[in-house]
């Protein structure tokens, strides 16, 4: 077993995952990311990018392969350590918004904070921020119910925002939203990354959101294709194949 480079903040060798019903889901994905790295992982759907997400996440353990966070090894984890790495560490955003309907919106919002013991007091304030910085601030008092669907979802984000993880896996966050409500969404996430020093990790089908990442790595059939490195800012060169990750 070899250390990954201190550089990366996740970093993966050979995955190798298969479903319930022996359909293969990756087959041999390695991927360095690095801190403050914005990485869209695209693909068609079916192509491995959720499960990519879920095994560099910790929720799934992979069949074959290595996952390393900030060079300690996640593949070797039990349940409950990689339970903790998530709470502490890891924020998630789901395609659909789940929401805990007993809970108003900032509560919802809250609520990653007050389980890692942040006060109620401290955890509503920092909620807050993030519910004004997506423009649902005045929503705070409501419940699920009461929300739109895109609503629903800008709470979502912002509850993953709320606790500052280290790393940020979101897949497909803007599914739900409408096309004008996107641009907003992975704009509010660009920026938090840039400001927070928060790494994202980002599945996607829309060429459009893959875009604004610092860099793309492609999947098909659960395999690795290409890596897409975009230009500095400013440069106005198209984006370059930094390298060709085939197996």
């Amino acid at each position: 077993m070899v250390a990954p480079p201190d550089n990366d903040v996740l970093w993966a060798r050979a995955l190798h995952y298969t479903h319930k019903d022996g359909s293969p889901a990756l087959s041999g994905v390695s991927l360095g990311v690095r801190q403050g790295e914005i990485l869209a992982v695209a693909g068609p759907s079916g192509s491995g990018k959720t499960t990519l997400l879920r095994c560099l996440a910790g929720l799934v353990r992979v069949r074959e392969g290595e996952v390393w966070f900030n060079s300690s090894p996640v593949h070797t984890l039990g349940p409950l350590a990689r339970e903790r790495l998530r709470r502490d560490r890891f924020g998630w955003i789901d395609p659909a918004p789940a929401l805990v309907p007993e809970l108003n919106v900032w509560e919802n919002t809250a609520l990653p904070l007050m389980l890692r013991g942040t006060s109620r007091r401290r955890a509503k304030g920092t909620a807050l921020e993030w519910l004004e910085r997506l423009d649902v601030g005045e929503l705070a008092r409501k419940r699920p119910h009461q929300l739109r669907q895109a609503e629903r979802q800008r709470v979502c984000i912002a509850r993953a925002l709320a606790p500052a993880p280290t790393v940020l896996f979101a897949d497909e966050p803007t599914a739900p939203l409408h096309r004008a409500d996107r641009g907003h969404i992975l704009r509010t996430l660009t920026t938090a990354s840039r400001s927070h020093g928060i790494t994202v990790v980002l599945a996607t089908h829309d060429a459009e959101t893959a875009a604004l990442a610092d860099r793309t790595v492609a999947l098909l059939d659960g395999r690795c294709v290409k890596t897409v490195e975009l230009p500095p800012a400013g440069d106005t060169t198209e984006g370059r194949a930094a390298c060709s990750l085939s197996v």
